[in-house]
């Protein structure tokens, strides 16, 4: 039982790395890259746009979510995200009888998981990309508190100059 809540645990975590580590370079990569200008686009720094006059705009358009005070974009954060993790802690979408990390059905639109050995397989391949990203945000953490840059900034530079 502790096993199954361990790795219930890990695969969440999992799959939060995986969507930070996303989050981390999309931005950065689309301003150096496409042209599109978000304010800040280094994650480290981009939050901090909320205390400046103008506020903070999500994907730098004012018209998407505007937050200006701290405060309330924090309560607004805790109070959904009490109420999604409630909801997936009491059974949530999966509803009775599915798997509550795999429930399939509705959440597989593609039918990844019709064949019990790619499932199988594909299982292991996001648990393994999954500790990868953990890995990888870590590795952003320190880079931001050593070289003051983001992570496609400093890959630049080293690019530029090994």
């Amino acid at each position: 039982e502790t096993f199954k809540k361990y790795r219930e645990l890990e695969v969440i975590h999992a799959r939060w790395a995986l969507l930070g580590a996303l989050g981390i370079v999309t931005p950065e990569l689309l301003q150096k890259y496409a042209g599109i200008q978000f304010g800040e686009s280094v994650w480290f720094k981009a939050g901090a746009q909320i205390f400046s006059d103008g506020g903070l705009n999500y994907l730098g358009n004012p018209s998407l979510i505007h937050a200006s005070n701290i405060v309330a974009t924090l309560a607004v954060q805790v109070i959904v995200m009490g109420l999604v993790e409630g909801y997936r802690v009491n059974g949530g979408p999966a509803g009775e009888g599915l798997d509550p990390l795999y429930p399939g059905e509705a959440f597989d639109p593609l039918g990844l998981a019709d064949d019990p050995d790619t499932f199988a397989e594909l299982k292991v391949k996001e648990i393994k990309n999954g500790r990868l990203a953990m890995f990888s945000n870590f590795g952003f953490f320190v880079q931001a508190i050593v070289t003051g840059k983001g992570p496609i900034e400093n890959l630049s530079d080293h690019l530029a100059d090994p």
